[in-house]
C-alpha cells in the first residue's frame, strides 16, 4: 500500500501527525460504460490536521460526476455511493494504517535492542 502525500515522513513523524489530529483516507470513483460499471479506489492519503480533502478527492469526484451514470443498471447506484464518500472527506482508513505503522516502530525498536 503506497501512501501519498507523507513527504518521507517517519513512521514516529506518522504517529505524531495523527495524534495531531491527522487521518488517513481514500476517495471513490466509478466509471460507467454502458452495460458495464467500474469502481475504483485512490490510493491512501494523508490528510493533516487543518488540511482539507477536498482538493485531493476533486478528481475523483470529477470522474464520477461525468461518467459514473452511465452504466445500466448499477450506475448511478455506485457514483451516488462514490459522491457520497467522497463529499463526506473520504473513506477513514486511519485506525488500519496505524496498526501497521505501530507494528513497524516496535520491530524497529525491537531490533534496535538486539543489536
Amino acid at each position: 500500500m503506497k501512501i501519498k502525500n507523507i513527504d518521507g515522513l517517519s513512521a514516529t513523524e506518522l504517529r505524531q501527525a495523527v495524534e495531531e489530529g491527522g487521518r488517513f483516507v481514500y476517495f471513490a470513483c466509478t466509471i460507467s460504460l454502458v452495460i458495464i460499471t467500474l469502481r475504483d479506489t485512490s490510493g491512501v492519503y494523508l490528510i493533516r490536521s487543518g488540511e482539507s480533502s477536498v482538493r485531493k478527492s476533486f478528481l475523483f469526484t470529477f470522474i464520477s460526476l461525468m461518467i459514473g451514470w452511465w452504466g445500466i443498471p448499477f450506475g448511478p447506484k455506485y457514483t451516488m455511493e462514490a459522491l457520497r464518500t467522497n463529499c463526506r472527506g473520504g473513506k477513514d482508513v486511519t485506525n488500519e494504517v496505524m496498526a501497521v505503522v505501530t507494528g513497524y516502530v516496535l520491530f524497529e525498536e525491537l531490533s534496535s535492542t538486539k543489536k
